[in-house]
């Protein structure tokens, strides 16, 4: 589908109240695959197209995004797979933290970060601390995420405040969740053509847009992110109405 000169990005995000879309980044492993690539250069690659769509977030005026950077059940993988997923992650934030804050992004990570060891845990701590004043994007990055293990927290946290049952309501759940004061998403885009949400904002998305394309996550570019706002504009949203 191509765009038409009319179809403004700018003007369809503001006319639909678009303010935060999550993205499930999938399809770099194939990628590096079908390009006779190791994985790594696959990741490497995925860094990349999220640095531009956080750009182009900032462009169109969409206020958040929320990437699924490494899942509880990513522990599974190869060994050298995941050191070289945590290496990156310290990489890329030492290495862009700087630009990142002078183009006013907000980083915020969602997940069980206790869990990574010591230096990494200092690195996103520093990054989410020096950020957090900024206005601009927010840039929510799922990182060691589950959303069943992200429930199981929340109701952890409940019980320990001595919240009555009775007193527990969507309101009591929504505050005691990684994501408490933002927005659901919106939409959801998947890249890599998989039709599932794998264990992502189970609770968030309850009312969001789906959106799947085959398109690679290191290939997802201007016009994919474009395709996928057009998509969202044609959508009813009655939210169970």
């Amino acid at each position: 589908m191509e765009l038409t000169a009319e179809q403004n990005i700018k003007d369809i995000v503001k006319n639909t109240n678009l303010q935060h879309i999550a993205i499930i980044m999938d399809g770099n492993r194939r990628w590096a695959k079908e390009k006779l690539l190791p994985s790594a250069m696959g990741h490497q690659k995925g860094v990349d197209s999220l640095r531009s769509t956080m750009r182009l977030f900032d462009e169109f005026g969409i206020k958040y995004l929320t990437v699924y950077a490494f899942s509880t059940e990513n522990w599974n993988r190869k060994k050298e797979e995941v050191e070289f997923l945590m290496g990156l992650l310290a990489k890329t934030l030492l290495n862009e933290l700087d630009d990142m804050h002078k183009e006013n992004v907000k980083i915020r990570f969602l997940g069980d970060i206790a869990q990574l060891n010591k230096n990494l845990i200092k690195i996103v701590n520093d990054a989410q601390e020096k950020t957090k004043n900024n206005t601009g994007v927010n840039l929510n990055i799922a990182f060691n995420y589950g959303a069943r293990n992200e429930i199981v927290h929340a109701m952890q946290s409940i019980i320990k405040e001595g919240i009555a049952p009775e007193q527990i309501s969507e309101e009591t759940i929504s505050k005691h969740l990684y994501t408490k004061d933002i927005p659901d998403p919106d939409l959801l885009i998947r890249t890599g053509g998989e039709k599932r949400i794998s264990n992502y904002l189970l609770w968030q998305l309850a009312y969001s847009e789906i959106y799947v394309t085959d398109t690679y996550w290191p290939e997802f570019d201007r016009k994919e992110l474009s395709k996928a706002i057009v998509e969202f504009e044609k959508r009813n949203r009655r939210f169970g109405k």
